[in-house]
């Protein structure tokens, strides 16, 4: 296969994604990669998402310094995940109702949201674990981890070059695959109107509370709040609390993450708003890391938890019926259909798709 070096001149080097872009060609002949060819590489990128992996700590330090966000606490925490989810037993299982092998794959645009890290990979998993080629542009606020993730692959299964392309521009795909604001997503269906696609706006996760919670469920809770700074679609961001309910428990339990104070941006954040509740004398709980109001509005500012008081559980399930274009994840400890526990809703399953559209199925029917 030949890339195009600096000069724009054919060159037969070994690939290397800081230095050349490749691209996709129907008229180059490759082997053709079977899906247990991609569960194995997947697979090898699991393991190399390991803390003990060579190499893994600069990345995590790299990816510090593109996107100050991108905490060590918070990337291993990303690639911990990843590395329970990638897995030879977990892959098959997801993958079981992939064909073996894709006779005609199709060139799937992927445009990438870079809010907490490594949200996009899921998008390249799927398209590549269903023989597709993906053609992906990176967000600039998360390049560092895909690029080594990307490479990563391709060291273990050099064929994956031909399956593979990193772009500035999507241009003339079969699908498409995009994530972003509500503002960028118009221009997505506008754009892409006339291909196959996902197209995913602004979401947020709420929780229900009920006042019987345990001290450990409330610790959990924070977790749900306060991982990636809440920055993410599954970060609670909204509760739905009892007429009578006490909010102090609840804040006593979060004071584990008072250090994101420390975080230069995210206390930028909270010393804002509590100059705008502070000056429009808008009634508000302060715990000095996270300032708490009472609001119907799904989507606080950074550093803002909002919450609403409920009469009865139909009140409520009228609540979420009219919010669910806009909810990511229900998290409570209800025995309710897709609600997650507290504590799990920043560590999905292969399984557990953005905005509850099945991404596989989607691939596999194109």
């Amino acid at each position: 296969m030949y890339y195009l070096d600096y000069d724009g001149l054919p060159t037969r080097n070994k690939f290397d994604i800081n230095r050349y872009k490749f691209f996709l060609c129907d008229s180059i002949q490759f082997d053709m990669l079977s899906k247990s060819d991609f569960i194995q590489a997947f697979t090898h990128l699991g393991r190399k998402l390991h803390p003990s992996t060579s190499g893994i700590s600069d990345v995590i330090e790299e990816s510090y310094l593109k996107n100050n966000w991108f905490t060590e606490e918070n990337v291993t925490f990303c690639l911990d995940n990843w590395r329970i989810c990638l897995t030879e037993d977990n892959l098959k299982q997801w993958l079981v109702s992939v064909p073996e092998r894709n006779a005609s794959p199709k060139t799937i645009g992927i445009i990438m949201a870079g809010n907490i890290p490594m949200v996009g990979f899921h998008d390249i998993l799927s398209v590549l674990s269903t023989g597709n080629k993906a053609l992906v542009k990176l967000s600039d606020k998360d390049e560092v981890l895909m690029k080594y993730c990307i490479k990563t692959l391709i060291a273990h299964e050099p064929e994956l070059e031909h399956y593979i392309e990193v772009t500035d521009r999507v241009l003339k795909p079969d699908g498409i695959i995009a994530t972003g604001s509500n503002n960028s997503s118009r221009y997505f269906e506008y754009y892409f109107k006339e291909i196959p696609h996902i197209i995913r706006k602004n979401r947020t996760s709420v929780a229900i509370l009920t006042g019987n919670e345990t001290e450990e469920e409330l610790g959990a809770l924070s977790d749900d709040i306060f991982q990636y700074f809440g920055l993410g679609c599954r970060n609670v961001t909204k509760l739905y609390v009892p007429e009578n309910y006490d909010m102090v428990p609840l804040l006593d339990a979060t004071s584990g993450y008072a250090e994101v104070a420390n975080h230069n941006k995210y206390a930028n954040n909270t010393t804002y708003h509590r100059a705008i509740f502070l000056m429009n004398l808008t009634e508000h709980l302060d715990t000095g890391y996270l300032l708490v109001k009472e609001d119907e509005k799904l989507h606080p500012p950074l550093s803002c938890l909002f919450y609403q008081r409920y009469t009865d559980k139909n009140q409520l399930s009228d609540w979420l019926t009219d919010s669910k274009e806009e909810i990511q994840a229900v998290v409570s400890h209800l025995d309710s259909p897709g609600h997650i526990p507290f504590g799990q809703a920043q560590t999905p399953g292969l399984a557990d798709y953005a905005d509850g559209v099945n991404t596989l199925e989607f691939l596999t029917n194109l």
